[in-house]
């Protein structure tokens, strides 16, 4: 296959949010503060995963994988949106905006197959207890940590060297806050019919296969659940899916709405803000939903807290 790439342009303009830049300084703050704030849950939820040895099951390592790829997700993004809040810099050099594509793309792939696993994990966990610890050990959980991150890269490389081969000799403002595939290849110069359909072929393909996955194994849930016999546990075990099912919708609507659909040339401007959903809502809302509300966390987090304590006393005395 020939690469070849006719760019004049060496730099893009990231567009932003014009519509509301007086304000950068109030939104830099937020943002900051939702980044900081999604990225200490997520590597809290890491650090006491792999220093725990009680939480080193199968459900925890995919939470803190999970939150691994999260971190690097929205570190992909938020920091180059800070950037603009804050000084007003809302270039990006050609190399470095596929470089972000490929990474959002990536890491935002990885997380909607983790998800997958894990709606698998909790279908196992509920729906066939007896079976669990034979079907979900370890083993199995870190081949299918693997198969993420292995049917991701592919299928994004691919597509983001379909893009690189596109040539970009005309306008150079993108439409968004980040370079995501779809305001790039719009920009283009080039017939960019077969690149558009190849994204969006793979993008519903990630997407749609997580979600059906998900669906069947939450429904699988919901009919155990209301199966048991006690009102207690029945209130208990709908609290948790729901808040899970919250967090869910949130990311699979704004993801479909963005990009499952052949033609986003008149949507860019609200894709925006449903990129905001994915890229800051979500994070800020896992890993309290996820791992932060669950007593065993909460249990190990204590026990860290009294040992770090503990080692202060031992140095003090």
């Amino acid at each position: 296959m020939e690469v070849r790439n006719e760019t004049t342009i060496q730099e893009f303009i990231l567009e932003g949010f014009p519509a509301i830049q007086y304000l950068g300084n109030i939104f830099f703050l937020v943002h900051l503060l939702a980044y900081l704030a999604s990225i200490t849950g997520n590597v809290v939820i890491i650090i006491i995963t792999w220093v725990d040895h009680r939480l080193q099951t199968p459900m925890y390592i995919l939470l803190s994988t999970f939150s691994f790829s999260e971190c690097c997700f929205i570190t992909t993004v938020i920091p180059k949106l800070l950037s603009i809040f804050l000084s007003g810099r809302q270039t990006i050099s050609f190399t470095a905006c596929l470089i972000q594509a490929f990474s959002f793309l990536f890491f935002g792939s990885i997380i909607f197959f983790l998800m997958a696993v894990m709606s698998l994990d909790r279908y196992l966990a509920i729906c066939k207890p007896l079976h669990y610890t034979t079907i979900m050990n370890l083993k199995t959980c870190f081949h299918l940590v693997t198969a993420c991150f292995a049917l991701a890269f592919p299928l994004i490389t691919g597509l983001v060297v379909k893009v690189f081969q596109l040539s970009f000799c005309g306008p150079h403002v993108i439409l968004h806050f980040f370079c995501d595939v779809g305001p790039l290849i719009h920009l283009s110069c080039s017939d960019t019919r077969s690149v558009d359909m190849l994204a969006f072929v793979l993008i519903s393909f990630i997407l749609l296969t997580s979600l059906l996955i998900t669906l069947i194994a939450y429904s699988n849930i919901i009919v155990t659940v209301l199966r048991l016999p006690s009102a207690r546990e029945r209130q208990k075990a709908f609290s948790t899916c729901s808040s899970h099912l919250i967090v869910l919708s949130l990311m699979y609507s704004s993801c479909v709405f963005i990009y499952v659909k052949p033609k986003q040339r008149n949507r860019l401007d609200s894709n925006r803000e449903a990129a905001l959903v994915n890229t800051v809502v979500t994070p800020l809302l896992n890993p309290v939903i996820y791992t932060l509300r669950n007593k065993q966390v909460h249990r190990a987090l204590r026990d860290a807290v009294s040992r770090v304590r503990l080692q202060k006393q031992s140095f003090g005395g």
